[in-house]
């Protein structure tokens, strides 16, 4: 009964109080990470190649769309909280999949690492189309004949790419790539710095008025926005790895601030400049002579390549542990992780649209994974602790609205997304 009763006292605490009374914290892992090593790690995780497709996000939807990433941000911050609670109630937890199984059993597991896996797949897969997308703007006139298979520059790339990057995905020890892929956010700055610096001195200008607001555009803008705070699933592995797991909610808060307004400058400042004629990715739209230009479109190139064989890796070896008889031989791994490569390399030379491709990713599994399912499995895990009547309250209050709002974008936005790739209807590359 004392047991049940802390529970009880620890749920109703406000979100942003500390994490853990004192006789709580020796059931706890105690990390060794410090605020500003998981701060940085919080950024890096929430900084990606959603910031290419953000300004072009807001000309699909419009001026007052803004408002609508904003409100993203909000319901992806209060999940993130969410998941810490989730992580207090049972210290036992380590990972996001541990959440679906406190909350769900193993299906609740199940269905978790399925979501996270597919996101990884698809998210790693619309690398090669980035990689696809600017090495062909900058190499234009090249085309490739492979076997008398004559291959357009885009194609080309994608499958040189795909090959050079094969041999990563091989790799048992992949610790050393983890300090490489940590440069998102470097390579965030220095997108938003060079954009700047191309509409400042390069003559491009801030002076696109756009449309104050595109309702057909809606279902994308928010697909696009959502995308961009797809990182829940690594939270728990940097609230266990925290030193001091009472400033959690802090990092949370400091990530995302410093990642909306980065988020919504980019947005605004590449909408000035290039207005309706965006190009879902903004790389795609800058002058290729300018010096300014080439460092945004090669720090575009090296950050995703960097990152490929450490997002793979939960996923390959998801993919190997449906072997286990076979999942130790090397020379098996080689080919699962081999055959993944090729798969994502198909899908990205048949749909080479990196906007609506993004988008689907972010409404159906990216506001899934990271709005969706922390409130259901709250909900579930404060609601099996508490009195029926309490855990109407909570629900009510703390998972309704987002919970609501995460679903509505996976509808509309799924929706909208896989109409314009079957039709076809975007923007000419």
């Amino acid at each position: 009964m004392e047991g049940e009763s802390s529970e009880k006292i620890l749920i109703r605490q406000a979100l942003l109080e500390s994490d853990l009374r004192d006789d709580d914290a020796k059931y706890v892992h105690q990390g060794d990470a410090s605020f500003s090593k998981t701060l940085f790690n919080g950024l890096n995780a929430l900084s990606g190649v959603g910031i290419l497709s953000v300004p072009y996000a807001l000309a699909s939807g419009g001026w007052l769309s803004v408002l609508l990433l904003f409100a993203i941000a909000v319901a992806a911050f209060y999940a993130g909280l969410l998941i810490k609670r989730c992580m207090e109630v049972d210290p036992s937890i380590t990972s996001f999949p541990d959440i679906g199984e406190r909350a769900f059993g193993n299906i609740g597991r199940t269905v978790v690492t399925v979501f996270m896996c597919a996101e990884l797949y698809l998210v790693v897969t619309g690398f090669l189309i980035v990689e696809g997308d600017n090495l062909h703007n900058l190499f234009p006139k090249m085309n490739f004949n492979v076997f008398g298979l004559e291959l357009g520059g885009r194609k080309g790339f994608v499958l040189i790419v795909a090959l050079l990057i094969t041999p990563s995905v091989w790799l048992s020890n992949i610790s050393i790539l983890s300090y490489i892929s940590a440069t998102g956010v470097i390579a965030s700055v220095m997108i938003i710095i060079s954009v700047l610096w191309v509409g400042t001195f390069e003559g491009i200008g801030f002076h696109s008025k756009g449309e104050l607001l595109n309702w057909s555009g809606i279902p994308t803008a928010v697909s696009l926005y959502g995308f961009c705070y797809c990182a829940h699933p690594v939270f728990p592995t940097l609230y266990h790895s925290m030193k001091k797991k009472h400033n959690f909610s802090k990092v949370l808060l400091l990530c995302f601030v410093c990642m909306t307004i980065s988020y919504a400058s980019i947005a605004i400042f590449g909408y000035l400049m290039f207005g309706s004629k965006l190009n879902p990715e903004i790389t795609l739209n800058l002058p290729i002579e300018k010096l300014s230009s080439k460092v945004a479109i090669y720090t575009t190139l090296v950050s995703p390549l960097s990152k490929y064989a450490l997002m793979l890796e939960p996923v390959a070896s998801a993919t190997e542990s449906w072997f286990p008889n076979y999942h130790k031989k090397r020379s098996f791994r080689i080919l699962i992780r081999t055959a993944l490569v090729a798969s994502q390399a198909i899908i990205a030379l048949n749909l080479p649209f990196f906007g609506h491709f993004i988008s689907l990713v972010g409404s159906f599994l990216s506001v899934t994974a990271s709005i969706t399912i922390p409130c259901l499995c709250f909900w579930k895990i404060s609601g099996s602790r508490l009195g029926s009547e309490q855990a109407l309250i909570i629900a009510v209050l703390h998972s309704d609205t987002p919970y609501t709002f995460s679903i509505l974008i996976a509808i509309f936005g799924t929706y909208t997304s896989l109409l314009h790739l079957l039709q076809g209807t975007v923007l000419p590359y």
